[in-house]
């Protein structure tokens, strides 16, 4: 079957008749490699930091477990997402069009809008914090800054899709590269990390554990880029056949996403060697961090190396929130809205309630602001989880390639965790 693939140039083994690699030119393989970095920058964003630095801090190494568990299911959940896109040539938000009730898809049409407001608000945060970390601007003129960066990205996307994906791409490289740096210099001991994950089973009786556990999950799993990841692959085209397209799309996937799950593991990490060591367990907020790292590693390199990570993962990922905001309205509501308005409006939603609060509770209260957006992603991320699932299930859809039963059992077990742990969280908050 080769639904969705213009033509045909596949290549089989002449020793095991296996398929394997198509020999198509570089250009084509890029096309198709391409939207990983894009996806990736989502999973690192100033929640996944706000999260990881707290756990860390506050635990060591006992919730590492979780960061890498979510970063798994992040990649089941992405190669389903990307699956569903290539093989029928609709997004996740059109599927849901087509399928639902029009009051289904106009609520999850609205939960989705606000679950990309959310996604903008962090990298607001973000994006002040940092700021204000590197160059000493007040928060609040930072929040308000961040709506230059609309033009900035409007004027990538007049550059065309191969423009932002090589910035995104390039920015995916930079925080890796920062963060392996800090490793080295924070230097985590082997028998720390051992000690800490034993420790692990504890977050089962630690209710604080278990909160922060929650947060770790709903700040690394996004909803949002399940939306635009099946929206990127449905416009892959190559002159190969669907299986080796799959294929590559897929590896370029695992390969971006591990990239992101070293981040937030080098944060937790990071965190654990600095601040727990050195017994800072109450290390709460993103500056609280920046300030600490200097006088504890012994000078302003792992600092200053933190501050320009923060800054260049808020800025990127405001750009895949955007066009995840894009094809979520397209989707639903065959809408379409101007780059620029589309932008705008996000934005708007995002800065106003930051500013509000920094002007009603001081600059302390956007810690609590940013973990308060992921509690709200946390509680999306089923809607968008499910419908998934159902429509990759289906053999009236996915031909041949609907999911394997393994398959569908691992993500509806990923899906019940991920409710059961959005019950408790919103229990424990009433």
């Amino acid at each position: 079957m080769t639904t969705g693939i213009v033509g045909s140039n596949l290549v089989r083994s002449p020793l095991s008749g296996v398929r394997s690699w198509p020999r198509v030119p570089w250009c084509r393989l890029m096309a198709l490699a391409g939207p990983g970095a894009l996806i990736a920058i989502g999973y690192m964003d100033p929640g996944n930091w706000a999260t990881d630095l707290a756990g860390g801090s506050k635990f060591g190494y006992a919730l590492l477990p979780v960061v890498v568990g979510s970063s798994l299911c992040g990649m089941l959940l992405q190669y389903l997402a990307l699956k569903l896109g290539l093989v029928t040539g609709k997004n996740l938000a059109e599927h849901c069009r087509e399928a639902f009730p029009k009051p289904v898809v106009f609520a999850l049409w609205l939960a989705a809008e606000g679950m990309i407001i959310a996604c903008d608000l962090a990298e607001v945060i973000g994006t002040a914090i940092a700021l204000n970390l590197l160059f000493g601007v007040p928060l609040v003129y930072g929040v308000l800054i961040t709506a230059l960066d609309t033009l900035i990205f409007l004027a990538l996307q007049k550059r065309g899709f191969g423009a932002i994906q090589a910035m995104l791409t390039v920015v995916l490289a930079t925080v890796v590269g920062c963060f392996a740096v800090e490793l080295m210099i924070a230097g985590p001991q082997i028998k720390d990390i051992a000690h800490g994950l034993s420790r692990s089973n504890e977050i089962f009786r630690s209710h604080d554990m278990l909160y922060l556990g929650v947060g770790i999950l709903g700040a690394t799993v996004m909803p949002h880029n399940l939306y635009l990841h099946s929206d990127l692959a449905k416009k892959l085209r190559a002159n190969i056949s669907m299986i080796n397209a799959l294929k590559i799309a897929s590896f370029d996937s695992l390969r971006s996403l591990s990239l992101a799950a070293f981040v937030n593991i080098a944060i937790l990490m990071v965190a654990a060697a600095t601040f727990y060591t050195a017994g800072h367990h109450s290390v709460t907020d993103i500056q609280q961090a920046y300030h600490m790292l200097t006088p504890l590693l012994g000078g302003t390199l792992a600092a200053t190396l933190f501050g320009i990570a923060l800054l260049l993962s808020a800025q990127s990922s405001t750009s895949t929130a955007t066009m995840a905001g894009e094809s979520i309205m397209q989707g639903f509501l065959k809408l379409r809205l101007a780059p620029w308005k589309r932008r705008m409006i996000t934005r708007s939603l995002a800065i106003i309630p930051a500013v509000l609060i920094i002007l009603l509770s001081g600059d302390a209260s956007l810690g609590k602001l940013l973990i308060s957006s992921q509690v709200v992603l946390s509680i999306q991320l089923p809607l968008a989880i499910l419908p998934l699932i159902l429509f990759t299930n289906r053999k009236s859809i996915m031909g041949e390639y609907k999911n394997h039963p393994g398959t569908v059992a691992l993500a509806l077990l990923i899906g019940i965790v991920i409710l059961g742990a959005n019950c408790w969280l919103l229990s424990s908050l009433v």
